[in-house]
C-alpha cells in the first residue's frame, strides 16, 4: 500500500506540474480555494509549514494574479487569503488533469479491477478522517 500511495503521489506530481505552479504554490492555491478565504495562520497549519514560509508562497501567488488579501469582515485585525478567479479556472484546470489521467488508466483496466478499484474509492473519505483523527491524537496525548 506504502508503494503504491508513493507511486500514486509521484505521478499526479508530474500531471500537477503542467499548472506551471511549484508543488508548494500549487498546495497553498488549493487548501485556498477549496477552503474557503482563511487566515494565513490557518493556512499555515493546514499546510504544516511555519506562518514565514506560507507567507512567501502566498506573496508569490498574489503576484501572479492567483490569490489575494483581504480584510476579514468582522475583525478587521485578520488577513485572509482568498483565490482569485485566475486561480480557481487554475484550479480547475488542474482538477480537470487529474480526473482525465485517472480516468484513461481505468478504462485500461479489466472491467473487473476497475469495479474493484471504485467500489473501494467509497471508503476513502472515512479513511482520511480516520488518519486525520490518528494524527490529532498522536499530537494531544
Amino acid at each position: 500500500m506504502n508503494s503504491f500511495a508513493i507511486h500514486l503521489l509521484r505521478s499526479m506530481g508530474r500531471v500537477d506540474a503542467q499548472s506551471g505552479l511549484t508543488p508548494a504554490r500549487l498546495s497553498a492555491l488549493s487548501v485556498i480555494h477549496f477552503g474557503g478565504p482563511l487566515p494565513l495562520g490557518r493556512l499555515a497549519r493546514a499546510e504544516g509549514v511555519s506562518s514565514p514560509t506560507r507567507s512567501r508562497v502566498v506573496d508569490a501567488l498574489c503576484e501572479l494574479g492567483l490569490a489575494e488579501r483581504r480584510a476579514h469582515d468582522v475583525n478587521g485585525r485578520v488577513t485572509l487569503v482568498a483565490a482569485t478567479a485566475a486561480g480557481s479556472r487554475l484550479m480547475g484546470r488542474a482538477a480537470d488533469r487529474r480526473a482525465e489521467v485517472i480516468a484513461e488508466a481505468l478504462a485500461e483496466l479489466p472491467a473487473r479491477q476497475r469495479d474493484t478499484l471504485v467500489r473501494a474509492t467509497a471508503h476513502y473519505p472515512a479513511l482520511v478522517e480516520g488518519v486525520r483523527e490518528a494524527i490529532r491524537l498522536s499530537r494531544t496525548g
